[in-house]
């Protein structure tokens, strides 16, 4: 079956709110400090999560219902268990993504002039956050989905060829021979960075929610928008953030692996020191073309998180309220937005401890949501023809086995 370009949408949505820090700012500096010692960390992740991502779209579009409604069907504790985790989660997300994409846009337009309160100095970076949380409102308030739509094609075609150039420049670059000796690491600091770098590869398992709720809204728009359009849309999408995880893992390995130089905790060098990994292998030349393909690449992911979280907490209010709030979604997006301003200031400084502090979290609440979609789409509520074959049925058990494992291996390790 094909399905044409103008019809791919949540597969493409997915993508762009995956290949954010996960990609960015994770998979570049694992193969700055491990070479490609961490491929198979990439790999087994990314497969073991795929079934509990792509019961998402399977559920929503074989069903007419995102998996709030679901969740919801399972039992009233099973969705207020979501609600407290997406809760305790979503600011701190938001707050990770929003800080990088500040970072880049410092680094691509330059300072703005800070403000000072007397009491407090707010720097340009700060300026930036500020800035670009409102230009997200703004499009959400007037664009909606069928913007998000739009846009995200654009920015995952100048992303991917982007990157893929600049891989291939890099590596014809690199005098050395290429090692793919896979590394276990063995210490405190080094587990915590496999668990960070797994909890976002390719994305937080919470989005399998989001991603039911795109595909109802693209329902709306395509009514040609069947499940095997969904899933063929999803795995498009899904294929997309490993090869662009894959790449930018080999960018890292290529251009700074064992060359004594690391990637900066601060927003606003570290975006100076990602950009540069491209004009080191494509040229000066490219350092405006390739940051903005950084910039609008985390700009996607910070206006689908936007979007997103507020969307999900709002229905599921909503759902265990038996209520309907005609504001719901403008109140949780506003507090989202004050929430991420709140952490952002606190915590401007301090860019790699709030992202590994996010990762870690959806790393660690990775099981709850694996084993909630499993239950579901295999359960009544999911109609037979699109419940999981046998062999998504293993690869289900292996992946919760998987995610169970390495969390209480890391909760051991605290």
């Amino acid at each position: 079956m094909l399905l044409s370009f103008k019809k791919l949408g949540p597969g493409l949505l997915f993508a762009g709110a995956a290949i954010g820090v996960s990609h960015l700012v994770q998979s570049t500096r694992a193969g700055a400090d491990f070479g490609l010692g961490l491929l198979w960390a990439l790999l087994l992740v990314n497969l073991f999560k795929y079934p509990f991502f792509q019961f998402g779209p399977r559920y929503a579009s074989a069903t007419g219902e995102s998996l709030i409604e679901g969740y919801h069907k399972l039992g009233k504790g099973v969705l207020a268990t979501y609600f407290v985790l997406s809760l305790g989660t979503m600011f701190t997300i938001q707050a990770a993504v929003t800080i990088v994409t500040a970072g880049l846009a410092h680094s691509l337009f330059g300072d703005i002039s800070v403000l000072n309160f007397g009491f407090n100095t707010i720097t340009s970076v700060e300026i930036w956050t500020v800035i670009i949380l409102g230009i997200c409102l703004l499009i959400l308030f007037l664009g909606k989905y069928s913007t998000l739509d739009k846009l995200i094609k654009i920015i995952i075609i100048t992303l991917t060829i982007s990157t893929l150039v600049a891989v291939c420049f890099a590596f014809d670059s690199y005098t050395q021979p290429v090692s793919f000796t896979q590394i276990l690491p063995e210490n405190a600091t080094e587990i915590t960075f496999l668990i960070a770098f797994m909890g976002w590869m390719p994305a937080p398992l919470d989005i399998s929610v989001w991603h039911s709720i795109w595909a109802i809204e693209k329902k709306k728009d395509e009514n040609t928008f069947t499940p095997k359009a969904a899933l063929l849309d999803f795995n498009i999408g899904y294929a997309g953030a490993i090869v662009l995880g894959i790449a930018f893992l080999c960018l890292g390995y290529f251009v700074m692996y064992n060359t004594g130089e690391t990637f900066s905790n601060k927003a606003s060098v570290f975006s100076n020191q990602l950009i540069d990994l491209y004009t080191k292998s494509l040229g000066n030349w490219a350092y405006v073309l390739i940051g903005i393909a950084a910039l609008t690449t985390m700009f996607s992911t910070t206006i689908t998180t936007l979007d997103a979280s507020p969307r999900a907490m709002s229905k599921s209010l909503d759902t265990l309220t038996n209520k309907t709030y005609n504001k719901g979604y403008l109140l949780w997006i506003l507090i989202l937005t004050f929430g991420t301003l709140i952490i952002f200031f606190a915590f401007a400084s301090e860019m790699g401890f709030l992202i590994k502090i996010a990762t870690i979290l959806s790393f660690i609440t990775a099981p709850f949501y694996a084993i909630i979609n499993y239950r579901l789409i295999t359960s009544k509520h999911t109609p037979k023809a699109w419940r999981p074959s046998l062999k998504l049925h293993v690869l289900s058990w292996c992946g919760i086995v998987f995610l169970i494992g390495f969390s209480i291996w890391y909760l051991a390790l605290l």
